[in-house]
């Protein structure tokens, strides 16, 4: 059936149409784009989503938008400071993709036992539901920005 929906061969009920929009993970609203204003959406510096820990904190620079599907992060880390532990378990959904770009370093990426220094303006990108962390060798603060793109499917 979804097929023929996507083919134009036939128009969804009301309630199939909600039956795409869950499978989706989207509201009716979303999908039949009901929900939609100029399609801009701007997040003030002061109104960004902030967190962290000791010697680690970040900022989230995209709005938090349903469907939204890619979050791009600043993140700050203090002398010796990392984002988790060795054994901290991933916190992205499993399909997801995650690229880091330094902005000031040094930093050094850990991914299961390989490590990877990475200089200023150097980025990675991986598998982000795989156990992985930052950490900065380094005396200064490091900084970077992280791009995590969702998988193909919504936890």
């Amino acid at each position: 059936m979804l097929s023929q929906v996507e083919r134009g061969e036939t128009s969804p009920t009301l309630a199939l149409a909600e039956r795409i929009a869950s499978g989706l993970e989207l509201t009716l609203s979303q999908l039949l784009r009901l929900d939609e204003t100029d399609g801009v959406s701007v997040v003030r510096a002061a109104e960004r989503r902030r967190g962290g820990r000791t010697g680690h904190r970040y900022q989230v620079l995209t709005p938090p938008l349903p469907g939204l599907r890619a979050e791009v992060s600043l993140h700050s880390l203090a002398a010796g400071a990392s984002t988790a532990g060795p054994d901290d378990p991933p916190m992205h959904e499993a399909g997801s993709r995650e690229t880091a770009i330094v902005e000031t370093g040094p930093v050094r990426f850990i991914c299961g036992a390989a490590s990877h220094d990475l200089d200023e303006g150097d980025s990675v990108t991986f598998d982000a539901d795989l156990p992985h962390h930052f950490e900065n060798p380094g005396e200064g603060e490091a900084r970077f920005y992280a791009v995590v793109a969702a998988g193909l499917r919504r936890s």
